[in-house]
């Protein structure tokens, strides 16, 4: 479990540089390759991750490093522009830092975004996906050890760790600006490896739609805390077992930046919506 003095160190730290959010606010994590979406609000200010007490950095190229507050279609967002791995080093309780500092801070509705390798034959590369569930196969979670009451109850529940209600509202946004928005189930690996054929033959067996090596933690921690949750990952390249591509960061990155205007039209739709 996450040391609370840290994350409250951390987050009176950010709300003095860039004060406390409106109600209404949003959270955002923008995922591999991703960045570009802060290019999109406006009025931004930031702060770098290594300016703000305990917080990890992010190693991985694609991950800018910062927390941004700036405004979408009007609304007041937090955008934490890249986010922490298990593969890095890092402990649970670490890759969920960032998600814990938008709690404390106020946030109750949080964005999730990833890359990610479709398993489902349906999808495309460059689509997007809402998650509808998850399955978390990192043998990890950010609950473990001594449960801090004031976040969360002990045994959360998970039987709808994405809103139901986001996930129309994004459904809804979709339609309205002409966007295909595929639905699934994600599945969070540990990494850094990419999956094999078996692997990947067997996560789609488990009924997963697309693989990834993030979200589920923070995803936990933030259900944990009480969050309202979306999940939308950019399908970066299909993953058909029987005969699979070799793939790489930069063929996921070169995805990513193709998936990034869709992405950013559909958040734009989403942030603008009364509903959200």
């Amino acid at each position: 479990m996450q040391n609370p003095s840290d994350v409250k160190r951390a987050s009176r730290h950010a709300a003095s540089l860039l004060h406390a959010p409106e109600k209404t606010a949003l959270g955002m994590v923008l995922g591999t390759g991703l960045g570009g979406l802060e290019d999109r609000l406006q009025s931004p200010v930031s702060v770098d991750y290594g300016e703000i007490p305990e917080f990890p950095r992010p190693t991985v190229e694609g991950h800018r490093g910062r927390l941004v507050r700036g405004r979408l279609a009007g609304r007041d967002v937090f955008a934490l522009c890249g986010r922490f791995h298990l593969y890095e080093g890092y402990s649970p309780a670490q890759v969920c830092m960032g998600v814990r500092l938008l709690g404390e801070l106020g946030i109750t509705r949080l964005i999730l975004t990833n890359a990610a390798g479709g398993l489902n034959p349906l999808f495309e590369t460059a689509s997007l996906m809402a998650i509808a569930d998850h399955i978390n196969l990192t043998g990890q979670s950010p609950l473990t050890g001594a449960n801090h009451a004031p976040w969360g109850p002990r045994f959360p529940d998970m039987t709808q760790v994405y809103s139901p209600r986001l996930l129309e509202v994004a459904r809804k946004c979709a339609l309205q600006t002409g966007l295909r928005l595929e639905r699934g189930v994600y599945a969070g690996v540990a990494g850094p490896q990419m999956e094999t054929r078996a692997e990947t033959r067997l996560l789609r067996l488990l009924g997963a739609d697309a693989v990834g090596m993030s979200t589920v933690l923070e995803a936990i921690a933030a259900r944990h805390m009480g969050m309202e949750i979306l999940g939308l990952s950019c399908v970066t390249n299909v993953n058909l077992p029987d005969c699979m591509a070799q793939t790489s960061l930069e063929d996921v990155l070169a995805a990513a930046g193709r998936a990034e205007k869709p992405l950013g039209e559909l958040l734009q739709a989403l942030a603008a919506d009364p509903e959200l």
